[in-house]
């Protein structure tokens, strides 16, 4: 792995190894030094850049929102005019995403979220840089005609944040669901909430 040597390139090495570490050891193997050497930097460069473990968690956790952004394909995300069935069908590809290709950066996440339970301060840090991702898809419920767009919001992350869950760490962990699977589900789940 080349080095780089500053600014944004430097940062968005050290983070996104800071997550690769967090998915292949867990909270423990994330130190400054695992950084410097998984990522082939000189050591003391993770120290220089993320003084604390705060800050190298908050760099890893702003990484991680920037990263799951593009996962979660806000980009993506349809007119809510266009019904239920083209809602569930971009996010059970951002879920099926979660689940298949980006299966590391998932488990990164419920590692980071696990320690913001336990620290305040990443708490705080961890549910604003994840607000994005909820504050559209509020907005898109809200769009469809939601009588209750905070409780139809909590319940789509809900539904998928538990299946991301049992099939990455929890005892579905050997079954991924298809796309259809995944596709399926929410169809039934928004027909219920919003129904066309």
């Amino acid at each position: 792995m080349s080095v780089r040597t500053a600014g944004p390139a430097r940062s968005d090495l050290v983070a996104d190894t800071a997550l690769a570490l967090l998915a292949e050891r867990g909270m423990r193997g994330l130190t400054h030094r695992a950084v410097d050497e998984a990522a082939g930097l000189p050591q003391g460069s993770t120290s220089n850049l993320a003084r604390t473990r705060q800050a190298l968690l908050e760099l890893a956790v702003r990484r991680l929102a920037d990263r799951e952004a593009r996962v979660l394909g806000l980009h993506e995300m349809p007119d809510p005019r266009a019904g239920t069935g083209p809602l569930a069908d971009a996010l059970a590809l951002a879920t099926h995403r979660a689940l298949t290709g980006d299966r590391a950066l998932t488990l990164a996440r419920y590692e980071l979220a696990l320690e913001a339970t336990r620290r305040p301060e990443l708490r705080a840090y961890f549910d604003a840089t994840g607000a994005r991702f909820r504050d559209q898809l509020a907005v898109l419920v809200a769009g469809m005609g939601s009588t209750d767009p905070a409780r139809h919001t909590l319940s789509l992350i809900a539904w998928a944040d538990g299946l991301m869950f049992s099939c990455v760490a929890g005892s579905f962990g050997a079954e991924v669901p298809s796309l259809e699977e995944v596709r399926a589900g929410l169809g039934e789940l928004l027909e219920g909430m919003l129904g066309d």
